[in-house]
């Protein structure tokens, strides 16, 4: 019997003259392209629903601006296919094997293409826009990241929808993919299409940025009218931002001398007559009071979900008591949208430079920070987290800045009751922290360890029987059970020898979502930060505007002790009132929060003063005097500016010198 191979292979055509038959594949491909680009935005549209104001000029910018992002970055994709297809010898073009290697070829490219367009439908369903900073970050640690997924989402399922899908459009567009076999053998005549879609793909990611399609107030417009793939390379080359090069700056001096004016506080004079120090000696008064300290991170825990925020779902039940029986902070916000910008804002108590938190980048050892302070007053000093701290950094940051880490390896996997991809449940987190605690204490020492919480992260799972909403349901089920992880862990320290002379510090790392449709929502950064010591610390409520930054030094100040710091953030209880302010920040957007009003800074150099309103962002500009504008800058550019220059070092805060050359470059 004589056996046949596919037809669609070996199809011949006219011949192609000019030797572009070849390039109706490319051609194909390129459509398919912008079809789904097209598509995707506009699932994503109607996902966001009033989110993204409908209007006609709106529709006009994420129509017509998203087909320009769109053209370049789908040139810029099928630019190496393009190349291929320029240099494929003839003969091979010809042969039979070679056309079924094309074929493949061309089905794993449009499986690429689908693959990227649902990542990118799971990319705004958790964070609200397209790929950017994020997704880069991402792709360092692929164990978490993809084990997350599969835990999360049907995996099996989709890739397989995928890869018929790809099957069925390669099979559709089977006739301009393989073309004419008769394909003109000349490379020169090859060459000008291929110089074309190259010449597009070069100037457009040379001269299109990024930030060019931020043309509207409303954030979800500016997202939709960009294209993630454009977006995941721009990422790819901006992850670390010159503040200098960047954003609006002062005269360096300048920029100093207004940043030492506002850091001073009545008990936190500067420490030297040094115009580049920003070393305050702090004196509160006082006998200090070497306390054990448990500062606990949640994950994700936005002030929305507690019952003083306004929550009537009843899902933080220990925490709101624990909130009547401590002082709450009810106007605190986070820094950013991510776990490494609260841990860098907790721990050195800094704000958000531009571009990767300080937990991440290089030469990132020796700064001034909590652990740091604890340790130089005979504490042991711990950070405590249930996965492996190799992720986002943890593990070199913390050990290199003054903490013992103490990690997912620490733990017997007999005495685990459940784990995911991100690492133990809360609940066997706890138990650690408190086995470290008892080791502290039989040694006679205090105790300070920082324990960062990771259940209330997709997918959400915990032990069955622990709260009343099944595992692996949503946000929901994963903030009731770190709720209940919480409450179970107080009720076990009650327990302890040490617990009467033990302070509790409930903070979030950040908030459950920053999306909104302005750049920087605020109601989107408030967290809940709860101070519980009911020997120590009277119930109350804390309603002064403050940052994230603030709690450090707050804690410290509670515990009345002296030292030389080189923290930024206040001690809200030895600041004059009307000097509040918080910091909010994305990976490049900037926001300064005063009073009523909110200065954004943006890396195109300009700055945007806009109205809060009830704990909002609205739309309507403030006036802000240029003083005010010139001190909100002086925090960031002063901060950028010490970090690379020995300025944020604990060594130098011991002394008060202070180094002039770039120690971080």
């Amino acid at each position: 019997m004589q056996r046949h191979s596919p037809t669609f292979l070996f199809q011949d055509h006219a011949p192609g003259r000019t030797g572009k038959g070849r390039w109706l594949g490319w051609w194909w491909m390129f459509g398919l392209f912008l079809a789904l680009a097209l598509l995707l935005r506009l699932v994503l549209w109607f996902k966001t629903g009033s989110g993204a104001d409908g209007s006609w000029p709106h529709a006009g910018q994420i129509l017509g601006l998203g087909l320009v992002y769109d053209l370049v970055a789908g040139a810029a994709l099928l630019l190496p296919l393009g190349l291929f297809l320029l240099v494929l010898p003839l003969s091979v073009y010809r042969h039979r094997a070679g056309r079924a290697w094309l074929a493949l070829g061309y089905g794993t490219w449009v499986f690429l293409m689908l693959f990227v367009a649902v990542s990118e439908w799971i990319f705004w369903d958790e964070f609200g826009t397209r790929f950017n900073f994020i997704a880069v970050d991402y792709l360092l640690y692929t164990h978490e990241v993809i084990g997350n997924i599969r835990e999360s989402y049907p995996v099996g399922w989709l890739l397989s929808a995928l890869a018929l899908a790809s099957g069925g459009l390669v099979w559709l567009g089977r006739d301009a993919l393989l073309g004419p076999r008769r394909d003109t053998p000349g490379l020169s005549h090859r060459l000008g299409p291929f110089l074309v879609g190259a010449l597009v793909a070069g100037i457009g990611v040379q001269q299109l940025a990024a930030d060019l399609k931020n043309q509207s107030d409303n954030r979800y417009v500016n997202a939709l009218s960009g294209n993630g793939v454009f977006e995941f390379f721009s990422a790819l080359r901006h992850n670390e931002l010159d503040y200098a090069h960047f954003y609006q700056s002062l005269p360096q001096a300048e920029a100093m001398q207004r940043l030492r004016r506002q850091l001073v506080t009545p008990h936190s004079p500067m420490a030297s007559s040094d115009p580049q120090d920003l070393t305050r000696a702090v004196d509160p008064g006082g006998q200090e009071q070497h306390l054990n300290v448990v500062l606990i991170s949640v994950e994700s825990l936005s002030a929305d979900f507690m019952a003083r925020f306004g929550n009537r779902e009843g899902i933080t039940p220990r925490l709101d008591a624990l909130a009547r029986q401590g002082l709450l902070f009810t106007r605190l916000y986070a820094t950013g949208t991510r776990t490494v910008r609260g841990l860098e804002a907790l721990s050195l108590a800094v704000p958000p430079t531009p571009g990767q938190s300080m937990v991440k980048r290089p030469a990132n050892e020796g700064l001034f920070s909590l652990g740091s302070v604890f340790k130089a007053k005979g504490y042991d000093t711990r950070y405590v987290y249930g996965g492996y701290g190799y992720f986002d950094n943890m593990n070199a940051f913390f050990a290199a800045n003054g903490y013992q880490v103490v990690d997912r390896t620490a733990i017997d996997s007999a005495a685990i009751h459940h784990e995911n991809i991100w690492g133990v449940a809360d609940e066997d987190l706890f138990t650690l922290a408190l086995k470290q605690a008892d080791e502290s204490h039989a040694k006679g020492r205090p105790s300070f360890m920082h324990v960062m919480t990771t259940s209330n992260h997709r997918p959400y799972t915990y032990p069955d029987g622990r709260i009343d909403i099944p595992s692996h349901q949503g946000r929901q089920g994963g903030v009731k059970y770190t709720d209940w992880a919480i409450g179970n862990f107080m009720d076990r320290a009650a327990t302890k020898p040490w617990f009467r002379d033990t302070v509790f510090v409930i903070v979030a790392d950040h908030c459950a979502s920053s999306a909104g449709k302005t750049d920087l929502p605020v109601e989107k950064y408030l967290i809940p930060a709860i101070v519980y010591s009911p020997a120590h610390i009277q119930p109350a409520e804390v309603t002064r505007l403050a940052s994230q930054i603030d709690i450090a030094p707050t804690l410290l100040g509670l515990l009345k002790f002296k030292y030389r710091s080189r923290f930024m953030g206040y001690d809200l209880f030895d600041l004059e009132p009307g000097r509040e302010r918080a910091f909010i920040s994305t990976y490049q957007d900037l926001g300064f929060l005063q009073g009523d009003s909110l200065l954004k800074l943006d890396p195109r150099g300009g700055t945007l003063s806009l109205r809060v309103k009830d704990g909002r962002t609205e739309p309507q500009h403030a006036a802000l005097s240029w003083d005010k504008v010139a001190d909100a800058i002086s925090w960031y550019q002063g901060a950028a500016w010490a970090y690379h220059h020995d300025g944020l070092s604990f060594q130098g805060s011991l002394s008060g010198s202070y180094a002039r050359v770039a120690g971080r470059r």
